[in-house]
């Protein structure tokens, strides 16, 4: 099942995308990532032994993956056309409500205006602009989350061990 999960991704990886990296997941699937459209999709075997569970999800800034928010279930003996055509259904309900991260050339300020009315493009770049300010906020609540201040737990082992070392210099001492 594994070789026919991965050379169904490969072929899939090839009509989906021109740049894509392949590679395989924990629990035995392969994943086809394609980091110039900031979109992956992951291939995993199901309970049987022909479905296989199809999930689609978004690259986020700094290259780690988002949870996926989109996925099915489908035949592993159906096209390599037809599995082009759901994942990418899927990869467009990933689309759907967000503006993928692009990369390269492609990210100035004209960069899919076209059809755009002013305000449209506006809206678009303020949108970005909170997306970006959003994950700078979780990004210090992680880090003031993981604080390298000493916690009270371990100030009273720190008190423990020194009264400990006192009190046997005191006894020393005494006898």
């Amino acid at each position: 099942m594994h070789t026919e999960l991965r050379e169904a991704a490969a072929e899939l990886g090839l009509l989906l995308w021109r740049e894509h990296t392949l590679y395989r997941e924990r629990g035995g699937g392969v994943v086809i990532r394609g980091e110039h459209v900031a979109r992956w999709i992951s291939l995993a075997p199901r309970g049987t032994r022909d479905e296989i569970l199809v999930r689609a999800g978004r690259i986020l800034d700094g290259g780690t993956t988002a949870p996926a928010r989109a996925e099915t279930v489908v035949s592993l003996s159906v096209s390599r056309a037809e599995l082009a055509a759901v994942c990418r259904r899927l990869l467009a309900d990933t689309a759907h409500g967000s503006e993928p991260h692009r990369s390269g050339a492609a990210s100035g300020p004209r960069a899919g205006a076209k059809g755009r009315t002013r305000g449209e493009r506006r809206s678009a770049k303020a949108a970005a602009r909170d997306e970006r300010r959003a994950a700078r906020e979780r990004r210090k609540a992680v880090r003031a989350a993981r604080s390298p201040h000493t916690s009270p737990s371990s100030w009273l082992i720190l008190i423990a061990i020194a009264s400990a070392v006192l009190g046997g210099l005191y006894v020393y001492l005494v006898a």
